[in-house]
Order: C-alpha cells, then structure tokens, then sequence
C-alpha cells in the first residue's frame, strides 16, 4: 500500500494552511501546531526540513515564523512529499539499487515502475494552490463512498468486501 508518512501529512497540513493565509503572511509552527492539533516540536523539525528544502522560508523576529518560499501555485504537492519523505517508491528496488534478489528474473520491476512515475505526475500537478481551495461540502462526502463501492453493494449496507 502507498502511504505517507506522518511527518509528510503534517508537512502537507501545514503548506495547505500557509498557502489558504495571507500572501507572504509568516505563522509560527506552534500557531500551525496548535491549529491542527500538532504536536509542536514535530512539526518545527519538519518545518525545518521545508526550509532546508527551500519550499519555505524562515522569518526571524516579533512577527516571525514561516512563509512560502514562492508562490502556490508553483510548489506541490510532490515537491513537499519529497522534501519530507524522499522519492516517491512503490518497491523495494530501483533503477539505481540491484540488491533484491528477483531483480534479474522479475517481470514485474518495470510495469510497477511505469506506475509509480504516474503517481509522481499527478502529485507535481496539484499544486499546493489547489490544495487550499475550500472543497464543497456535499461532493466531497459523497465521491470518497462512491469511488470504492461496487454496483452490487449500492444500496447494502456497510463497506465493500
């Protein structure tokens, strides 16, 4: 299963925020981590590994805290999971490590492969912009339960088999 790390879901939480704030207003990560519920001192190490990145930049003084290193629209969602969690990877192997044992005989290396750079794609094209646009709320209540119901289940209760 693909899944995002902690750190990078907070990473994520707190771009959205300073993205959906004022243009080049800085928030302290302990105002961000107390808005989401955060633990503070986490979030200023990931906070950090955004600055280090240079998706965000760090203002020193009264009114200090964080900004975004460049507008919205131009920063994603990869650049951030990235910056957090490393390269996007569905196996343990890649085209630079020959270490698994099945690499020479898998048939499946390559077409995994071919997915995983789909995924990074459609991260890149979100852009944190994107992100902070308030969904509406019926749609996005109903399309999740959709997505995964099979036509069989409509009407059954409980989730899929």
């Amino acid at each position: 299963m693909l899944r995002l790390s902690k750190k990078a879901d907070y990473a994520l939480i707190a771009m959205r925020h300073l993205a959906a704030g004022e243009k080049d207003a800085s928030v302290s990560a302990r105002e961000i981590a107390e808005a989401y519920a955060i633990p503070a001192e986490l979030l200023a190490k990931v906070l950090q590994r955004l600055v280090r990145a240079r998706l965000l930049v760090s203002v020193q003084g009264t009114r200090g805290g964080y900004r975004l290193a460049a507008d919205p629209h131009r920063l994603s969602v990869a650049d951030v999971i990235q910056a957090i969690d490393g390269p996007v990877a569905v196996t343990a192997c890649s085209p630079d490590d020959h270490a698994c044992e099945q690499f020479d005989h898998c048939g499946i290396r390559d077409p995994l492969w071919k997915i995983k750079a789909r995924i990074v794609d459609v991260l890149a094209t979100v852009s944190l912009a994107e992100l902070a646009e308030p969904a509406p709320a019926a749609a996005a209540a109903a399309v999740p339960v959709a997505m995964f119901m099979r036509a069989a289940d409509v009407g059954r209760a409980g989730p899929p088999e």
